[in-house]
C-alpha cells in the first residue's frame, strides 16, 4: 500500500517557525471530518462522478474489447492525440508499462509542426493505429492534428482508414462525435460529468494501459483500495485528507506557496506534470497553492542550489518506488568510485532522493515523501486516486470549486478569434 510520510514537514524536525505544529493540525480535525462526510454525501447525490469510474464494470469491459481489437491488427505504432488530461495521464501509464513487446506509443500533444513532422516521419502507415482523445471534442490543437493524421491515414488505407482509428470523447455531443458518426469511426466514451484532468480511470487511462500490457483490473482495484482509505474521517487514517491538510497549512501558515512535486525515477516523471495540471486548473481560482513539476535526480543538479540557498517559499513532495529492477554497477571501477562498486542503480537513485530530502530538512525546508512498495498497476491506481481526492479536499479547505476552468476557456476563445481573423 502507498505510504505517506509527513515527518519532515512537522515542527518536531523543523521548529514551529517552518514546520506544522500539533496545534495547527488539531484545529483542522473537525473540519476534515466534516469535509469527508460532505464528500461522501455529495457522491451519493451524484456529484464527483470521476470517483465512481473505478466501479464502472461495463465501460471496463468495452475498453478490454477495444484493446483486443486493436492488438489483433498487429500495429507497430500507436499515434495518440490529446492534450492536458487526455495526454498527461496516458503518458504516466505508458512510461510505467510499455515494453519492447508492445506497440510504440507516440503521444502527440502539440501543434508544433516540427514535432509533428518528426513524430510521423518514417511511420509505416499500414501498421499504424490512431487514437484521438478529447473530452469536449472541440479542442483546437487536438482536432487540428486529428484532421491531419486522418487525411494521411485515408491516403494510405483508403476505405479501410476507419478500421485504424478510434475516438475517445463525450458520448452525447461535440464536433468530434459528429465527425466520427459521419465517417463511421468507432468511439469510446468519457462519462459526461467527468472532466479531462479527472479522467484517468476512464478509457483515457484504461486503453493505453491495456495496450501496453497492463492489468486494468488491478489498476482499478488499487483505486478502490485508496477510495476506502479516503472515506475515513480520522485525519491520520485518511491519506488524502492528511496530504491536503499539510498542503493547506504549509501554504496558509508557513508561507510555502510553491508545491514542488518531484518523482524519483523516469517511469513516474510525468506524474509531476499531471499533478501540476490537476492542482493548477482545479484550484487556480483565488488564493491557492502554485504547483511546479520537477524530476529527480536530474533537477537536483539544476535547482538544488536555489532550493537550499535561495527564497524559502516552497515545499517538496517526493514520490519514490521502493522495489526497482535490479541493475548492478560492476565491482571493478576507478578507485575514486570504490564506494559504488557492486551497488545497484536503485541504491544510487535512493541515495540521491534521500540526500536531497535530508539536505532540505537540514535547511528547514518542509518535505513529504510518498512511497510505493512497487510501481505496478494497483499502486499507480492508488496514487492517481489519492491526488484527485486530495484536490477535492483542498477545494473544501480553500473554499474553491475544483471543477471547471473558466480562465483556460478565455484563452481558447481568443485563440480561435485570432485564427478566424
Amino acid at each position: 500500500m502507498l505510504h505517506v510520510d509527513i515527518s519532515a514537514a512537522l515542527a518536531k524536525l523543523l521548529t514551529p517557525t517552518y514546520g506544522i505544529t500539533n496545534q495547527e493540525c488539531t484545529q483542522l480535525r473537525t473540519a476534515v471530518r466534516r469535509h469527508v462526510e460532505e464528500w461522501l454525501q455529495e457522491r451519493q447525490n451524484g456529484e464527483h462522478a470521476w470517483s465512481m469510474d473505478p466501479y464502472d464494470r461495463p465501460l471496463r469491459e468495452r475498453v478490454k474489447e477495444c484493446a483486443k481489437r486493436i492488438s489483433s491488427a498487429h500495429c507497430q505504432d500507436i499515434l495518440w492525440i490529446g492534450i492536458g488530461g487526455s495526454a498527461l495521464g496516458p503518458r504516466v501509464v505508458v512510461d510505467s508499462f510499455h515494453s519492447p513487446k508492445t506497440p510504440r506509443f507516440h503521444i502527440l500533444d502539440t501543434a508544433d509542426p516540427a514535432a509533428i513532422q518528426n513524430a510521423v516521419h518514417a511511420i509505416d502507415w499500414t501498421k499504424v493505429f490512431v487514437v484521438i482523445a478529447s473530452k469536449s471534442g472541440n479542442t483546437l490543437e487536438s482536432m487540428s492534428l486529428f484532421f491531419y493524421l486522418w487525411d494521411e491515414l485515408r491516403k494510405h488505407r483508403k476505405g479501410k482508414a476507419k478500421e485504424h482509428v478510434l475516438a475517445i470523447t463525450d458520448p452525447a455531443e461535440g464536433a468530434l462525435r459528429r465527425f466520427c458518426i459521419a465517417q463511421g469511426i468507432p468511439m469510446l466514451p468519457i462519462p459526461t460529468d467527468v472532466g479531462g484532468r479527472f479522467s484517468v480511470f476512464t478509457p483515457i487511462g484504461l486503453l493505453p494501459m491495456s495496450l501496453c500490457g497492463g492489468n486494468i483490473d488491478s489498476f482499478l482495484r488499487g483505486a478502490k483500495e485508496m477510495d476506502t482509505l479516503c472515506q475515513q474521517t480520522s485525519l491520520e487514517e485518511n491519506p488524502a485528507a492528511l496530504l491536503a491538510v499539510v498542503q493547506f497549512l504549509l501554504d496558509t501558515k508557513k508561507r510555502k506557496h510553491l508545491r514542488i512535486v518531484m518523482p524519483y525515477g523516469s517511469r513516474l516523471r510525468h506524474m509531476a506534470a499531471w499533478d501540476q495540471q490537476l492542482i493548477a486548473e482545479s484550484l487556480g481560482k483565488g488564493q491557492s497553492p502554485i504547483p511546479l513539476a520537477a524530476n529527480g535526480p536530474r533537477d537536483q543538479h539544476s535547482l538544488l542550489q536555489q532550493w537550499l540557498a535561495g527564497p524559502r517559499g516552497f515545499w517538496h513532495l517526493f514520490i519514490r518506488e521502493l522495489e526497482k529492477p535490479r541493475v548492478t554497477i560492476p565491482t571493478t571501477v576507478e578507485s575514486t568510485f570504490a564506494f559504488i562498486a557492486g551497488k545497484t542503480f536503485g541504491d544510487v537513485l535512493d541515495a540521491c532522493e534521500e540526500g536531497t530530502a535530508h539536505a532540505l530538512t537540514k535547511k528547514k525546508h518542509p518535505n513529504v515523501t510518498l512511497s510505493l512498495s512497487r510501481l505496478d498497476e494497483a499502486h499507480l491506481g492508488q496514487l492517481f486516486f489519492l491526488f484527485m481526492v486530495e484536490t477535492v479536499f483542498l477545494g473544501k479547505l480553500y473554499r474553491i470549486d475544483p471543477y471547471g476552468q473558466p480562465a483556460v476557456e478565455q484563452g481558447k476563445k481568443i485563440t480561435r478569434e485570432i485564427l478566424s481573423n
